[in-house]
């Protein structure tokens, strides 16, 4: 086999190949979806900042490049190698991530493109290696790290799905794990009655209000999120807080799944303490059909809008209380009520995702609910 690695700098017209990759090596997969190419190639029709666009918010702090795979016109793999100045300089860290890892079930292929990452890292001054993720491991960031168990199932929005060879190769290449994540489904019934209880007691001992996301006000929403987000996250590992122009981003993107009873906000005394957010999801219409016609971002997108009420599963993306809220039961009044919400609506599984492995409180909460741990993934990393 002859093997050519090209490397292509951000706005190159053949990042085109990048973002085609794994369309090659997965086909006919059942479990495989991609996001819209617009998502990472930019859509100015369905409004989408892409990633791999220097008009994103995500390169004003990054520095970037991409390496694809070659055998003659055939495509064999991708990475990306990538130094987040803004991450280095709140954790004071020189490190530099690896992402969009996917790869042929050839290692040589997979060590020549992660050389080809290590050398770019090494070269821009950095002394350890992480990945994958999409650019970093920054925990705004989707599409993060290895699967490593669940592979028999799809993944919902903005989680990652791979062969089990993927975790294999990087651990023969060197790469060590450094954390965990995991996945939980649960199947949803009715609310109990300790629930609501509990739910009750909290609103009756507090001055606590709820609000779902509002629509027409949603930039502004997603400021509350972000604000909420920036304390409650704060030691989480890979935390880096979220700034305005990625708060932009976010609210694109949220807007063609976004159910908003599926989305609250809790107050106290007036003050807001508290966001629950779960997202219909969109993976479902969105999965491949495996014909040119039905797989365009356009058909892909309309399948999404003429079902995206009728969506069974759910993700939990994030609940987050505000440090001097906690401890007050707002988690089981928001939990009430998006729960009753979910129920009425014809949601069937929540998934609390994306948990890391040393968060017991989640954990166990979500052991609690009868959630059944059903997918790991995995961030390694190597000094260099």
């Amino acid at each position: 086999m002859k093997l050519n690695i090209e490397q292509y700098a951000l706005g190159d017209r053949r990042l085109k190949d990048f973002v085609r990759v794994p369309w090659e090596l997965y086909r006919g997969d059942p479990h495989w979806t991609p996001p819209l190419g617009g998502e990472l190639l930019g859509n100015r029709l369905l409004g989408l900042k892409g990633l791999l666009t220097p008009q994103h918010p995500y390169h004003e702090d990054a520095e970037v490049t991409h390496f694809v795979a070659y055998d003659g016109r055939r495509l064999l793999g991708r990475v990306s190698a990538a130094v987040n100045h803004r991450f280095n300089a709140h954790y004071d860290s020189t490190i530099g991530f690896f992402g969009f890892f996917e790869v042929c079930n050839d290692y040589a292929v997979a060590e020549a493109l992660l050389n080809h990452a290590r050398d770019w890292i090494q070269d821009n001054g950095m002394t350890v290696m992480r990945g994958p993720g999409a650019y970093s491991n920054a925990t705004t960031e989707a599409h993060q790290a290895v699967l490593i168990d669940g592979f028999d199932t799809p993944p919902t929005v903005e989680l990652t799905h791979n062969p089990p060879y993927y975790g294999a190769f990087l651990d023969r290449y060197g790469l060590k794990k450094v954390k965990d994540y995991h996945a939980y489904r649960i199947s949803l019934e009715p609310p109990s009655q300790r629930l609501i209880r509990v739910a009750k007691a909290v609103q009756e001992r507090r001055n606590i209000e709820t609000q779902v996301v509002v629509m027409k006000n949603l930039r502004s929403e997603v400021d509350r999120i972000v604000e909420i987000y920036n304390e409650a996250w704060a030691n989480n590992w890979g935390f880096l807080p979220i700034n305005s122009a990625e708060a932009d981003a976010t609210a694109d993107n949220l807007r063609l799944v976004i159910d908003p009873g599926l989305m609250r906000f809790a107050t106290v005394n007036g003050e807001l303490a508290a966001v629950l957010g779960a997202l219909p999801d969109p993976n479902i219409p969105l999965r491949p059909r495996w014909n040119r016609l039905q797989d365009t971002d356009m058909a892909r997108a309309l399948r999404l809008l003429r079902t995206r009420r009728r969506i069974p599963v759910m993700r939990l993306m994030f609940f987050g209380v505000r440090p001097k809220f906690r401890k007050l039961g707002i988690d089981a009044l928001l939990y009430l009520q998006v729960q009753e919400y979910a129920v009425k609506h014809g949601y069937k599984m929540c998934e609390p995702s994306m948990l890391l492995e040393d968060n017991d409180l989640i954990l166990r909460a979500s052991s609690s609910m009868d959630g059944e741990r059903y997918k790991t993934w995995r961030v390694y990393e190597m000094a260099l």
